[in-house]
């Protein structure tokens, strides 16, 4: 076995380090990526000895030692035991746990809130087995983990988890599959030097039962977590693991195996369309099981699907969305989050689940995480759906809880009432609230994050007109530039926009003006655009009423570019009588009638009300001098005749005219 362990990890032989190394100090060694004759190893990382801050260095003990994070490695640290550590800990062998002790065991674990709280448990428990164990380390892990390392590494150091670890590395050789794993991957979670005695120990033993091939599904997705974060996606034993899991039928796993091989296929596995197949034959038993997943199934699901971008799989997330409904209440943020953010880059929404929202949201704007409740504003806005009850209840707790928001959670709450464009009751209130951040955090905000909230505030006719001046200076303008998102048409069609809407309905404003290098030509642009574009069988339907209203298709113009980088939909030009003029006739037009036709793509989804982009543009249009004329879906989808269109459309357009029949 050890001769098996180094020809695939070809390095350690080289610095000496065997299947059951001597005690002593585990050394930091410099290991790189090998390839020969086509066959990838599990990758190294890098270690030197100026990179370790040692906690302890009593000769004979090996050293925990925390591994200061390179920039393309992963932060890692070694634990060290010595021999007589204290306290001690016994695995039991025979006696395994009744299914009712390991589940008080696991209650009380989740009910640990610091990890001082799971070592003061671990000392209480007189004998446990190997998995207890092990789910002791991940609890740890789910408690001190921060990123790509651990929020307080010295938590490595506490002599619980030194002897627990200790005995683990001692006992490695009769470890069940399911602890040996387990194990292995708590390891990864603590960023465990992967050189340390226990984990190459571990390592070592879980190729021996790799080998054997008698792990179960559960199993082998655990052990292929562990290899990713040790080796990469290009490790050996991580192929083989997938080998493994490939020769199983996915319509014969349970619901528990099901959820692992997707967290194993997210985790990096299935990226670049790998393993296709696999992934389409567990969607397809994904479908048979949805109707008995928990909430952490759900949640846990959806972020997988999210991850491996899984576009095809729009049934799954519709039958996922519609079980989401019962667990609604019962999510915890984290899960409602995921949920909230998988519906989002789907672009699915279902009524039932805003139902069960409008239901949940006034019971947890005051009291759930801040990008739980940011993120409910963002579905809705993002879907476009206007519930006054969601948005009413979060843009309340706003003006208490606004104070402890980041910058961000501010600017996506306000965008996405600036989307609907919708002012709840407490709207002063708001941007009041608003106002004192800006106030009092304007440097703390990213450029491109201010020149959203800004421009989201103006589409509810609310003007930051003291803060527009640091948007329009050059020093900001660079700054936007050199953000990752650099100062592309949206971002530059947003500044038009914004210094549009100061010239003309802020006539006071004097402050610096938008230099024209920014100015954009059009606010209608491919994907995201400040315009919606028209609905093709909408605009079809309307201009063939005109043609019979007016006589000829020569006196409207269609989808015109005005000056002002507005798109109408149709302008009719009248002279100084009230004459229609030919839509190429530029003399002589004393008014211009802006025809809007309005599709359901305009409005929100669930409400007979503009969208705050579209609602701005008519504003501006009438500010400009265009008489606007709106002509909405909902009114011209229930004309049957041609007569009742033309009809129709004479008194939206000529209200005041009488017009004789021919």
């Amino acid at each position: 076995m050890a001769l098996k362990l180094i020809q695939r990890f070809p390095l350690l032989g080289q610095f000496g380090i065997l299947r059951y190394p001597p005690v002593g100090p585990v050394l930091p060694s410099r290991l790189l990526r090998t390839r020969s004759e086509g066959q990838s190893s599990c990758v190294g990382y890098v270690f030197t000895s100026s990179s370790s801050k040692k906690l302890q260095s009593d000769y004979g003990i090996r050293n925990l030692t925390t591994i200061v994070k390179e920039p393309s490695f992963f932060a890692s640290s070694s634990v060290g035991l010595h021999k007589d550590s204290f306290p001690r800990f016994r695995l039991t062998r025979l006696h395994q746990p009744t299914a009712a002790e390991d589940q008080a065991f696991q209650q009380r674990l989740t009910n640990c809130s610091s990890s001082r709280q799971v070592f003061k448990l671990l000392r209480s428990v007189e004998i446990m087995s190997d998995t207890m164990a092990a789910e002791a380390l991940h609890r740890v892990a789910d408690l001190e983990q921060e990123g790509a390392s651990l929020k307080d590494p010295t938590v490595l150091e506490n002599d619980t988890i030194r002897a627990l670890c200790f005995q683990l590395e001692q006992d490695s050789g009769w470890l069940t599959d399911a602890g040996i794993v387990s194990t292995l991957l708590a390891g990864t979670r603590l960023f465990l030097d992967p050189w340390s005695t226990l984990m190459v120990r571990l390592v070592s033993e879980s190729q021996e039962r790799l080998d054997r091939g008698q792990m179960s599904v559960r199993q082998l997705c655990s052990l292929g977590q562990a290899m990713l974060a040790i080796g990469g996606s290009s490790c050996v034993m991580l192929e083989q693991v997938m080998k493994q899991i490939q020769k199983q039928k996915p319509a014969d796993w349970s619901l528990e195996d099901l959820i692992a091989a997707y967290m194993l296929m997210q985790g990096g596995v299935g990226q670049d369309g790998k393993y296709h197949h696999l992934l389409n034959a567990m969607h397809t038993h994904a479908m048979k099981v949805t109707y008995c997943m928990g909430p952490s199934a759900v949640s846990g699901l959806l972020g997988a699907l999210v991850s491996l971008n899984q576009m095809q799989a729009m049934p799954l997330v519709i039958s996922l969305c519609k079980q989401s409904v019962r667990h609604v209440p019962h999510f915890t943020d984290d899960e409602l989050t995921a949920v909230l953010g998988a519906l989002m880059h789907f672009g699915h929404s279902d009524h039932y689940f805003v139902e069960a929202m409008e239901r949940y949201v006034p019971r947890m704007a005051f009291t759930s995480h801040p990008e739980t409740v940011t993120k409910v504003m963002q579905f809705f806005g993002r879907r476009n759906i206007l519930s006054e009850t969601v948005v009413d209840a979060i843009a309340e707790s706003f003006v208490y809880r606004a104070d402890d928001y980041s910058t961000s959670q501010v600017t996506r709450q306000i965008m996405a009432l600036g989307k609907l464009g919708y002012l709840p009751p407490n709207a002063g209130d708001v941007f009041r609230k608003v106002e004192t951040i800006l106030r009092t955090r304007l440097s703390h905000f990213q450029p491109r994050t201010l020149l959203n909230l800004l421009h989201s505030c103006t589409l509810v006719e609310r003007f930051p007109v003291n803060f527009v001046p640091k948007v329009f200076n050059n020093f900001f303008l660079q700054e936007l530039q050199e953000q990752s998102t650099g100062l592309d048409q949206i971002a530059m069609a947003q500044l038009t926009q914004l210094y549009m809407t100061l010239k003309l309905e802020c006539p006071n404003y004097k402050g610096p003006r938008l230099h024209p290098n920014y100015w954009v030509k059009s606010f209608l642009t491919s994907g995201r655009s400040l315009e919606t574009s028209v609905d093709v069988q909408l605009y079809n339907s309307v201009t063939n009423g005109l043609v019979d209203l007016l006589g000829a298709r020569s006196y409207f113009g269609s989808k015109v570019l005005t000056p002002y980088c507005y798109t109408l939909d149709v302008e009719i030009k009248l002279d100084e009588e009230g004459y229609v003029l030919p839509a190429s006739h530029n003399d002589d037009v004393h008014k211009r009638i802006a025809l809007c036709i309005d599709g359901q793509k305009r409005f929100a989804t669930n409400k007979r009300q503009l969208l705050g982009k579209e609602a701005i543009k008519q504003r501006h249009l009438r500010l400009l001098g265009y008489e606007v004329v709106q002509v909405p879906y909902y009114e011209f989808e229930q004309l049957q005749t041609k007569s009742s269109a033309m009809e129709y459309l004479h008194q939206k357009v000529f209200p005041h005219t009488y017009r004789m029949s021919w």
